[in-house]
């Protein structure tokens, strides 16, 4: 960890926390990234059941993002085989951690050593070095089990929770919750990304006690089959449901206006933007960072890479302000 530049743990998995990760490692900052490795899909799926290891594609993404290697060796990374043999559907990348871990008989050590070859910025840290199974608890009673199905049930989430029982996690993470000046959670799907890396039982102990500031990134548009109808304050306080309560000191949401094509687009798809209601986040005591932080990227919505980081950043600064003026 290098003590000179002031350090962010920065939490989730997904499409979105490659999205900030890039931004970041424009600036002078230590990164610490902790994962999501509740994926049961795709050719992360397959690879888990195939070699018992934790899913390496949030993994993947985020070592890409991270890595400051020629474009073409980061393409290489990412290039994932269309073919009509078993390889169909693999990421070179996930492979070459599943072969890593085989070599090493360790998942986090083989993505330290990826990291190693990705010339990786920071710290990629999977939030637990073993497979778990994420299971969601529906208003109904129903109990779903499997990351990727959990959307699909159609049902409003009461819960989610992972098995085995006795899940730990790395000391490193809980040393980078513990030394943090800032730790950012999301962005990310709030059951399927975010939440599976809270409720791991010592990270959100060690999240509670912390010393830093927790900073929430809200999603842009409700998601279907997970927070349909969800305001901001309703994703925070799902976060409190299976976390401590008044975890968080600090929310990011965006104000940006979006096109009515774009909003019609999204309607297809049960998903409306995230309404921000500033009563209910003041009620919760949280500190409303309010900004146009969203971008058009081949017709969907992203949070915007350098706005965001560059807001992010700023937060950082002000917080360690003390520790680190000459």
């Amino acid at each position: 960890m290098n003590i000179s530049q002031p350090r962010i743990v920065i939490i989730g998995g997904g499409t979105g926390l490659p999205v900030l990760l890039r931004g970041m490692k424009r600036f002078p900052v230590d990164i610490t990234a902790i994962v999501t490795v509740a994926d049961d899909g795709g050719s992360s799926g397959r690879l888990r059941e195939d070699f018992r290891i934790p899913p390496p594609g949030d993994i993947r993404n985020v070592l890409a993002a991270l890595s400051e290697v020629e474009p073409l060796i980061e393409e290489l990374f990412q290039h994932r085989f269309e073919t009509n043999s078993d390889l169909s559907g693999h990421s070179l990348g996930n492979l070459m951690l599943a072969a890593m871990t085989n070599i090493t008989g360790n998942f986090a050590h083989a993505v330290h050593e990826l990291s190693r070859v990705l010339n990786v910025k920071g710290r990629v840290l999977p939030s637990a070095n073993q497979s778990v199974v994420l299971h969601a608890e529906m208003e109904d009673g129903v109990i779903i089990h499997g990351e990727s199905k959990i959307p699909l049930y159609g049902k409003r989430i009461k819960r989610v929770f992972l098995t085995p029982d006795h899940i730990h996690p790395l000391p490193e993470t809980l040393y980078a919750i513990r030394e943090a000046d800032l730790i950012v959670i999301g962005p990310g799907s709030l059951y399927t990304s975010i939440l599976p890396n809270l409720i791991v039982p010592e990270i959100g102990n060690e999240l509670a006690k912390a010393k830093a500031k927790k900073v929430y990134i809200c999603n842009l548009m409700t998601q279907k089959g997970e927070t349909g109808g969800f305001s901001a304050s309703d994703h925070v306080k799902a976060i409190y449901d299976h976390t401590e309560p008044y975890s968080i000191q600090k929310i990011i949401v965006n104000n940006g206006y979006i096109p009515d094509s774009v909003k019609l687009r999204y309607k297809g798809e049960y998903a409306d933007p995230v309404k921000i209601d500033y009563d209910n986040l003041e009620k919760l005591g949280i500190e409303i960072i309010a900004d146009s932080i969203a971008t058009l990227t081949d017709g969907f919505l992203r949070h915007d890479t350098k706005t965001l980081s560059q807001l992010i950043f700023n937060i950082l600064e002000n917080e360690t302000k003390n520790r680190f003026q000459s």
